[in-house]
């Protein structure tokens, strides 16, 4: 039986390589914030790449489909009504465990309440944390209720004027969130490596 031939058995041939390669190369003992950091960078990976699907692929490809539906071109239906919905779903919730699994690092290490509030010695990944908290808010207040009136997911129909603000407000949020992660993964990764010490 090939693992690779579905995704659930690829996750979890992934996790089992991981834990063989953990036992070899370990003293021994583990540490408990490595795993909780392992699946942040999981989520996060899940999470800011979906992101970035959504800005540099969906949406550019949805734009030409639909240009193109008066010279006899598919659409955007197929991708609406079969890839948005799912990479949607894996968005906001890969979002969330990024979010909970990032808080759950801070609250181990005991510096939850200084990297929020910005303290010496924690405001470089507080910084990424506010970061995280904005894009968090954009996924769940502005994001995904508006993908919902625009996919038509929310089982109501609306006209034209509140389909066009719905896509203003979701691209806006989803913008914000791109520029945001830049920043956010350098004061991350700053941070795990003693970067700018303030």
């Amino acid at each position: 039986m090939n693992p690779l031939k579905s995704i659930t058995g690829t996750i979890v041939s992934g996790v089992v390589l991981s834990a063989i390669i953990m036992m070899i190369y370990s003293d021994g003992s583990t540490n408990p914030l490595e795993w909780i950091v392992w699946f942040h960078v999981l989520a996060g990976i899940a999470w800011i790449g979906l992101l970035y699907y959504f800005n540099f692929i969906q949406v550019p490809a949805v734009a030409t489909a639909l240009s193109e539906v008066e010279g006899g071109g598919p659409g955007a239906a197929g991708i609406n009504k079969y890839i948005a919905p799912a990479a949607l779903l894996w968005f906001r919730w890969a979002a969330l465990a990024t979010w909970l699994s990032g808080a759950a690092i801070l609250m181990h290490m005991g510096i939850l309440g200084d990297a929020f509030m910005l303290k010496s010695g924690a405001a470089v990944i507080g910084i990424g944390a506010w970061m995280g908290t904005i894009m968090l808010f954009n996924v769940w207040v502005l994001i995904w209720p508006n993908q919902k009136k625009i996919l038509g997911l929310d089982g109501q129909s609306h006209d034209a004027e509140v389909i066009a603000k719905a896509k203003f407000v979701a691209l806006m949020a989803s913008r914000t969130n791109t520029l945001l992660s830049i920043p956010m993964i350098l004061s991350m990764t700053a941070f795990g490596h003693g970067g700018f010490p303030f």
